[in-house]
């Protein structure tokens, strides 16, 4: 993450500290809290010259949260088909700590993706962000691409969209398209903002149409931006500050 000059007590001016964190030049940032647009730990900040504890303070920017400053990293991996979502495995399969052997931190997956699913997943070496990220209470809405078999008519969108019961309790679809489609198989794009175990797969096949090849792409604001399988990157400032405000953090 970012380094920010601190005094001896480890603090920073706000707008030094905004300034150095990219949000705009000194000066605009000052404009910034004259205009009462930025907000410390809940309260709006006009006082110029105010300092801050860049590492705990929580900081947004006209409504948009701006990261602590941390060692902690945070990623966001292209998980290639065939690779289980456990960081070791005592099965000898290819495990995520496979793909990332080479990174020096002691990294956590947040959430899990079916072994026969690709795409995106994120891994940090910040244990609280992994654990409340993936706590039910803040999921939030996930975006698949699925290759199906079969033409996924109109009729099959609106029953997704309406929602669908499973064995173990109904489905809520925000959003469904056809991307293509030919005689013997359909692209379509899902959100949903669950993570049961192999959902996507389960409610694809209840409405007739099982599943051949299926890729996670996003997850709330991060998407996987180009990466090929088996790639990293480091969340951006803007996606890894609506994480903290989703994960209340």
């Amino acid at each position: 993450m970012r380094q920010v000059e601190t005094d001896d007590e480890g603090l920073v001016r706000l707008q030094k500290l905004l300034a150095q964190s990219g949000v705009a030049s000194r000066r605009k940032c000052e404009e910034l809290m004259l205009a009462g647009l930025v907000e410390v730990d809940g309260e709006v900040v006009t006082r110029l010259g105010t300092k801050v504890d860049p590492r705990t303070a929580r900081i947004l920017v006209d409504g948009r949260r701006l990261p602590p400053v941390s060692d902690h990293v945070y990623l966001v991996l292209n998980k290639p088909r065939g690779v289980v979502s456990t960081m070791s495995d005592p099965e000898g399969r290819r495990s995520l700590g496979e793909v990332v052997a080479d990174r020096p931190e002691r990294l956590f997956h947040v959430g899990r993706l079916d072994t026969d699913t690709d795409g995106l997943i994120l891994l940090t070496n910040d244990g609280d962000f992994a654990q409340r990220l993936a706590h039910p209470s803040y999921e939030m809405d996930k975006t698949y691409v699925a290759e199906v078999d079969g033409r996924v008519e109109k009729a099959v969108v609106r029953q997704l969209l309406a929602g669908v019961e499973l064995d173990d309790g109904p489905v809520t679809v925000s959003r469904a398209k056809v991307v293509s489609m030919t005689a013997e198989r359909s692209i379509v794009e899902l959100v949903i903002h669950e993570g049961r175990n192999r959902i996507v797969r389960r409610l694809l096949d209840h409405v007739g149409h099982p599943v051949r090849r299926l890729t996670r792409t996003a997850i709330g604001p991060v998407v996987l931006r180009g990466l090929r399988q088996g790639q990293l990157r480091e969340l951006t400032e803007d996606e890894l500050g609506a994480l903290l405000e989703a994960g209340q953090l």
